[in-house]
């Protein structure tokens, strides 16, 4: 496997692994616990924190019924909406600057996830380094082709994907001016058992598109 960097960091496997922490909505709609939340993770000796970058009106519908509605009522959102439920996952824009400075204050690498084409636009204000693409987004073309034309690095997240899916969405990136391409072997489920989590999947991977990928890693 090849070696890439990561605002000045080598990855890959003759290199140490890269320990990323994900913030995603566990600030709790607080800037101060997310200031908290790099603390800690660099404290803990994570090298980098990964953000999630979208809206509520950028995700879903702002609709409470059918498909829109958790209903389940096993689940934590159940009697949400999903529009609220986003509302109050999301990372405010604003927040993204003062995060992003205080990881490099801490040493750290700020990145992020996003879920649309005005997020890339919005990222790429702020000089991201490289960028993720979540699960149920590796199969959205636009997306990853605005992300490849960047020339950053890209981490995919493979999801529930099918090889063949897999095998588009990697082709479309390339195509599109990615270089340095991370498939990451994800399971879709939280928390993962071992029974499930079919690590043998990941030189499986490597073996299917070792010519087109930089190396694999678990999440």
């Amino acid at each position: 496997m090849n070696t890439i960097s990561i605002a000045g960091r080598k990855i890959g496997s003759e290199h140490p692994p890269f320990i990323i922490a994900e913030m995603s909505g566990n600030h709790n709609q607080s800037l101060e616990r997310a200031l908290e939340i790099v603390e800690a993770a660099a404290k803990a000796g994570a090298h980098a924190i990964k953000l999630q970058t979208y809206t509520a009106d950028t995700m879903t519908l702002d609709i409470d019924g059918r498909d829109f509605y958790i209903d389940d009522p096993d689940s934590l959102w159940h009697g949400n909406s999903l529009y609220k439920l986003y509302q109050q996952a999301y990372t405010p824009w604003e927040w993204h600057k003062p995060i992003f400075d205080r990881c490099r204050e801490r040493g750290m690498i700020c990145f992020s996830t996003p879920f649309d084409e005005t997020a890339v636009d919005f990222l790429e204000s702020l000089d991201v380094p490289c960028y993720k693409i979540a699960s149920f987004e590796n199969a959205d073309m636009p997306l990853i082709r605005k992300v490849a034309s960047t020339g950053k690095p890209m981490i995919m997240s493979t999801g529930l994907a099918t090889v063949a899916e897999l095998d588009d969405s990697i082709r479309v990136a390339r195509e599109a001016g990615c270089t340095d391409l991370i498939l990451l072997k994800c399971t879709s489920t939280y928390p993962a058992t071992p029974d499930n989590s079919n690590i043998s999947t990941i030189p499986h991977m490597g073996e299917l598109f070792s010519a087109r990928l930089v190396f694999q890693i678990i999440h």
